[in-house]
């Protein structure tokens, strides 16, 4: 997996978490298929299923903290070798050396399944060799994504890393003695792009000098990687209990807040000064280039940053039109932008209170839950729970996240809302963002792939942000056939969401291909919707430090869109919704054209059935 993919899926979700099998056992189930029989198809699939999941070993041996995320604890104390020209060799050749392999694989003699299976593979491979070509690693650390982030969130105790027995307890410092080493490494990196002008733009890196100062404090008590130490399992002794406070604020005084403070200072004082004026990805050595295959990839299709950049202007002009017509609706007499200050500004459209906006949220998924039955087939075992974001990240973090739950049942999913301003959480906007972050959108697609049996393990755990960002915008959609719109505000929510996924496609666009600045992308948005200034400011940011991301949403949904469209015209009266969603979201996250592929297949068993 693309060390860059891989870090922003773990900031958006930290969704690729709690694998219930042995990844050695489901490799050695597969190798236990005779090779030697007449029946060419179960050599072939047991070969396949081999090599996939040899695969998936070696690259949790590669990426620990990864291992840690899909519930492999055999790398608990393990922080990984990343940023090393070792660990880029050893990636490179991971890729290089299965690449191979399933070439050599006898597609024809696979099952339909495992054929889509392995066009992911080779799509996956492929991608990751491609981004070997631009110098992803002198840039190491943003705003939106950074280590110390996931760190801190690892051991808060509510994530993956487990804090259940002292050897877990010992396992996390051993680990943050590699996080240690990887901030070092990180800096040395960061030299790097200074002397190869690849570095952040300056606002960027003002952005990270507080977050790393909140990290640097004057007691081991008051330092958010003191948490498991209070909340140690009532089963320690108080031996153990003495002794491993003992360890953590030995360890957090001498080594760990020492060299997050370094970290802190070389940020400050050395990238700062030499961080770049231009906003986008640019103005960058080989830029465009670089941009336009991260491009490719975000949204796994071969459109042109131009093709992007058009169809963002003409779903902008639509939506405004729609959007005029709710304020028509609802029979408010000024105009457009009026209304837009009004849905912005009157009281009447917040709460005042935090814990209300959560218990809202609460009560819009008893709702929804109600009506998704008339919709799908498949719904995921696992159930949600929603949460305000934590306090030490919720500066700079989205409005709203999801973060998938353990497939164990250990941890449900967490729908997280960023209650840090309640003006930029306005009611009007909840349906929408419940369907989109919850059920049936960001829940239903990662519970349920990672609830998936009899498929190689990469597949329930890897991502495409165009499938995954893309169906849950196209739940939002699914939501007006649902019924859950009939209140025009809440319709105006959609269109609001639906907004700034078209807005996104513009400005992520104009950032990084067509030479717009900061302010620039900021006054377009304020420009075209009602969202609130410090919601603009974050998301604009945020498509400056993971550029091509961001087109994913709307490219996804319109891609499922069409696809369904075709489908509905091609079957008539044989389209079943419910199939058709079995068919999206029952093989795991999907390219474009594979996903495109699969419904097609469908389509054509159907159409031979009558």
């Amino acid at each position: 997996m693309n060390k860059t993919l891989l870090a922003t899926t773990i900031s958006l979700f930290l969704a690729i978490q709690g694998c219930g099998e042995n990844t050695q056992q489901v490799a050695s189930q597969a190798a236990e298929v005779k090779t030697d029989s007449v029946d060419v198809d179960q050599s072939a699939k047991a070969t396949y299923l081999k090599m996939v999941d040899d695969y998936f070993n070696e690259q949790l041996k590669l990426e620990p903290i990864y291992a840690t995320f899909v519930g492999i604890n055999d790398y608990n104390d393990q922080f990984g070798d990343v940023l090393s020209e070792e660990y880029l060799k050893a990636r490179h050749d991971l890729n290089a050396k299965y690449f191979s392999l399933a070439k050599k694989i006898d597609v024809t003699a696979l099952p339909a399944d495992l054929k889509l299976s392995h066009s992911m593979f080779i799509y996956d491979r492929d991608m990751d060799l491609m981004s070997e070509t631009y110098p992803e690693h002198f840039l190491p650390v943003n705003q939106f994504y950074n280590n110390v982030f996931t760190m801190v969130q690892l051991g808060s105790g509510e994530s993956a890393q487990p804090f259940n027995t002292v050897d877990d307890y010992k396992n996390w410092l051993k680990r943050l003695d590699g996080f240690i080493a990887w901030m070092s490494l990180a800096k040395t990196r960061m030299d790097q792009g200074i002397e190869s002008k690849v570095v952040l733009p300056k606002v960027l890196v003002d952005r990270m000098i507080p977050q790393l100062s909140a990290q640097v404090v004057n007691k081991p008590e008051d330092s958010l990687f003191y948490a498991p130490i209070n909340a140690m399992p009532e089963s320690f002794t108080e031996s153990q209990k003495d002794q491993l406070t003992e360890q953590y604020k030995a360890f957090i005084a001498a080594k760990l807040v020492p060299a997050l403070t370094d970290l802190r200072d070389y940020v400050q004082n050395t990238y700062l000064p030499n961080a770049r004026a231009s906003d986008g990805w640019w103005g960058l050595p080989n830029g465009k280039a670089w941009y336009q295959q991260l491009a490719n990839r975000h949204t796994t299709t071969k459109m042109s940053v131009d093709e992007i950049h058009q169809i963002g202007l003409s779903e902008v002009k639509r939506i405004l039109t729609e959007m005029d017509g709710v304020r028509e609706q609802v029979n408010f007499e000024g105009d457009l932008s009026e209304f837009f200050a009004s849905l912005s500004s009157e009281p009447e459209y917040f709460f005042t209170d935090k814990q209300q906006l959560i218990d809202g949220y609460m009560a819009l998924k008893d709702s929804i839950n109600a009506v998704l039955p008339q919709y799908f087939n498949t719904m995921p075992k696992a159930d949600y729970v929603v949460k305000p974001v934590e306090a030490f990240r919720e500066k700079s973090a989205a409005g709203a996240s999801y973060q998938s739950p353990a497939v164990d049942g250990s941890r449900p999913g967490v729908f997280y809302i960023n209650t840090y301003n309640l003006k930029a959480q306005p009611k009007w906007g909840m349906t929408t963002l419940s369907l989109h972050e919850a059920a049936p959108g960001h829940h239903f697609q990662i519970a349920i792939k990672q609830e998936l049996t009899g498929v190689p393990q990469f597949q329930r755990f890897q991502g495409y942000t165009a499938f995954e960002e893309g169906w849950a915008l196209y739940a939002e959609y699914l939501g007006i056939e649902m019924g859950l719109f009939s209140d025009p505000y809440q319709y105006f929510g959609k269109l609001s969401d639906e907004m700034l996924r078209a807005m996104r496609l513009v400005v992520d666009t104009g950032l990084h291909a067509k030479g717009w600045s900061r302010e620039q992308a900021i006054q377009y948005m304020k420009d075209n919707s009602p969202m609130a200034e410090s919601d603009i400011v974050a998301e604009v940011e945020r498509y400056m430090a993971i550029p091509g991301q961001a087109l994913s949403y709307k490219v996804g949904q319109l891609t499922i869109l069409k696809i369904r469209a075709d489908a509905e015209t091609r079957l008539g009266d044989k389209f079943d919704i419910k199939e058709f969603h079995d068919q999206i979201i029952t093989s795991g996250s999907l390219p474009m054209a594979v996903m495109e592929s699969k419904v097609n297949d469908w389509v054509e068993s159907k159409l031979a059935k009558q």
